[in-house]
């Protein structure tokens, strides 16, 4: 595997991913689950993050302590990717939210963008582009690349699921992003492109539609 992918093995995450693959999983627990495992990943992925030491009063005397000073940006890939960004909020509460709408072509399975915006003036901090599902990859790279257009440099991508496929695909295109993934497969995809191993439709399970 590539050095730029972390896998996280972990048995409450591996619990997690199980509850998102079963089919008898209703909207409202599959949505809480979405957001508890991004919030689980967070801490990795955020593990190289800036941090300053401070001056504060504690209760009994003044210490010297740690502060977050590097500026977050998450970007959700719409719709699917808006179910992990209460997590990662509840880790930065003040993070910068951009958005990014794409959809898949069910011929040629080739991304097509219809909307982007992003903040003007975090382009020295770091982003993490967030969608449930990396698959064949192609939405992903294409996300990416918007988002280096506009300036970002520091760029990871948190899926909860991906295949090899879509993994090489990112890689392919930007072998400096980081990639995160809670659960990794080697299954390969059907002819719709989706994992068959995986959850389906994220978004639809995610909003509790068809």
């Amino acid at each position: 595997m590539s050095k730029k992918l972390t896998v996280f093995d972990h048995p409450l995450i591996a619990h997690k991913i199980t509850l998102l693959r079963d089919v008898t999983t209703g909207t409202k627990e599959f949505r809480e689950v979405v957001s508890e495992l991004a919030m689980l990943m967070g801490y990795e992925a955020f593990r190289d993050l800036a941090t300053e030491e401070i001056e504060v009063q504690a209760p009994l005397a003044k210490v010297k302590s740690k502060v977050v000073t590097e500026k977050i940006t998450i970007v959700p890939i719409l719709r699917a990717g808006l179910g992990m960004v209460d997590g990662l909020t509840q880790l930065f509460p003040k993070a910068r939210i951009g958005h990014i709408g794409l959809y898949r072509d069910e011929e040629t399975l080739e991304p097509v963008e219809y909307y982007c915006k992003l903040p003007t003036d975090a382009q020295d901090g770091q982003v993490i582009v967030v969608d449930p599902a990396l698959a064949t990859g192609g939405s992903a790279a294409a996300a990416i690349t918007f988002i280096k257009q506009r300036g970002y440099k520091n760029i990871k991508l948190m899926s909860l699921i991906g295949c090899k496929q879509g993994v090489d695909k990112v890689h392919s295109v930007h072998p400096d992003v980081h990639v995160y993934v809670a659960h990794y497969t080697t299954d390969p995809l059907n002819e719709k492109g989706y994992i068959v191993t995986a959850f389906g439709d994220a978004g639809d399970r995610i909003f509790g539609t068809k």
